[in-house]
């Protein structure tokens, strides 16, 4: 009995390191997703900066203003797009660490 359950404190003392380090790993990505999303978030989600916000109004668009917001949207997709890639790269990460 004493060998059974000195086996069982051995190896849950060694699995305990494990938890806390995949903790603190996914504490660590969340602290970066956090920080780092906000600014994505304003620069490529918001609205107003979208510039769908006059479309949400009901204001009607001119086909040339139109066509500087399809531009406008195409630009901005292109250059959020590694930083989204990053983001949902990070969020991969913390459900792996999570499991």
């Amino acid at each position: 009995m004493r060998k059974v359950t000195l086996s069982l404190f051995v190896l849950w003392t060694l699995t305990l390191p494990g938890c806390q380090s995949r903790a603190a790993k996914v504490k660590q990505l969340q602290d970066q997703y956090n920080a780092e999303y906000p600014a994505y978030a304003k620069d490529c989600i918001d609205p107003v900066s979208a510039g769908s916000s006059a479309l949400l109004t009901g204001e009607k668009l001119t086909p040339e203003q139109i066509a500087a917001l399809e531009a406008k949207k195409r630009e901005r997709d292109a250059r959020c797009k590694p930083e989204a890639d990053r983001l949902a790269q990070i969020q991969k990460e913390m459900i792996a660490a999570q499991q």
